[in-house]
């Protein structure tokens, strides 16, 4: 089984997303002929979009829950939605010890979906991290583990 793990930014533009699903599902046609095993915690953007591209597929997703109240985190209705709706669809999930959202929780979860992943899918400008646990937190940590990182940044891509 392969098994790839996704981080990245949430705050992707609507064209962005859909050039990332793209190159995403070329990333996981590369393994076609495997059984794969998606690997995310679901946040708004990269996330969602990398969880739904897996499903897409055919294969399988595993959900990397930072914490108990993680829902909580969730600003507006459409990515809660999205999320509770990939809860449901997951295989199996993991959920962290943390009993609120946090920064440590975010970096804990990037970690964990590094640890279960062979190779890790992030969707990153190549910028430095708005916080503990962020996208470029996660992508040091897999690569310091000699983890196979493959970054997803199209051209024209953006952030809201």
């Amino acid at each position: 089984m392969k098994r790839i793990g996704c981080t990245g930014h949430q705050t992707l533009s609507a064209d962005t997303r859909i050039a990332v699903a793209k190159a995403m599902a070329t990333e996981i046609a590369k393994f076609q002929g495997e059984k794969i095993l998606g690997l995310t915690c679901g946040a708004e953007g990269a996330d969602q979009v990398f969880a739904f591209t897996v499903l897409a597929s055919g294969a399988q997703f595993h959900a990397i829950v930072p914490s108990r109240d993680y829902v909580s985190s969730f600003q507006s209705e459409k990515p809660r939605a999205a999320y509770e709706c990939l809860l449901q669809l997951a295989v199996s999930r993991t959920e962290l010890s943390f009993s609120a959202p946090s920064e440590d929780a975010y970096m804990a979860a990037g970690q964990e979906v590094v640890d279960q992943s062979d190779v890790l899918l992030a969707v990153w400008d190549g910028k430095p991290a708005g916080g503990k646990g962020g996208t470029a937190d996660v992508v040091d940590y897999a690569q310091r583990q000699g983890m196979d990182v493959r970054i997803i940044w199209p051209l024209g891509a953006t952030r809201e």
